[in-house]
């Protein structure tokens, strides 16, 4: 086991140097014992914390990226401010996921990497640090889990599965700090609507269950995390 990870979450692939960043997974078959699932779903929260936690690995992301028996586990921040506005992001020519080139998304975060899992829980670890390379945020924040992503609808989304965190900030506005890759604005849902058909699936799904009125800021979350300010 490499000193870097955390016990019960092991790394693989020998040629990882050769393929770029290991990434957090868990096999299909685990995650999804009785089937997968389609959409945003809050039931069942801690147990797939716990199977994470047990029986992820980390994999080399070159190897993983076309493979849909491997889940890529991604923490995805849906940002509320108190105005019941939200962060909407539009990735540019320059991010590194080219399938994703152009298209808006409600949520940032992204994979979680061995360093993640130094000292502590790699969701936590993969969450602040995420949070903390993407976006600008002057004030604390909190983070909630409030759902999990399954969608099998893209070669993209259907080797990922979404840890979904409603964040919201004690005060100000959360803007893009990769500015050479994200452009962001602050939008109302309902302003928002304009932008739905070149929104990725995954920011669809969540959309669509925002406007229904979830996540309600009074669900009990298995999972909320302090989040200290990014400026």
């Amino acid at each position: 086991m490499a000193a870097s990870v955390r016990p019960g979450i092991r790394a693989t692939g020998a040629t990882a140097e050769h393929l770029g960043e290991q990434v957090l997974c868990i096999p299909r078959r685990t995650i999804f014992p009785d089937g997968a699932w389609h959409g945003l779903v809050t039931t069942g929260l801690e147990r797939v914390l716990r199977t994470i936690r047990a029986a992820a690995e980390y994999r080399p992301r070159g190897l993983v990226e076309d493979d849909p028996s491997q889940q890529q586990v991604i923490p995805y921040c849906i940002v509320r401010h108190d105005d019941d506005t939200y962060l909407l992001t539009r990735r540019l020519r320059s991010s590194s996921e080219r399938r994703l080139h152009h298209l808006y998304s409600l949520g940032a975060g992204g994979h979680i990497n061995p360093g993640d899992g130094v000292g502590g829980d790699p969701v936590i670890g993969g969450l602040r640090r995420e949070w903390s390379e993407e976006v600008r945020c002057a004030a604390p924040a909190t983070a909630s889990l409030v759902a999990l992503l399954n969608d099998d609808t893209t070669p993209v989304s259907q080797v990922h599965l979404g840890l979904v965190f409603l964040v919201e900030p004690r005060s100000g506005r959360v803007v893009v700090r990769e500015s050479e890759k994200l452009e962001g604005e602050v939008l109302a849902l309902e302003a928002m609507r304009r932008h739905y058909l070149n929104m990725e699936s995954w920011s669809q799904l969540a959309y669509d269950d925002l406007v229904a009125g979830a996540p309600d800021r009074a669900c009990r979350s298995p999972l909320v995390v302090e989040l200290e300010p990014a400026p």
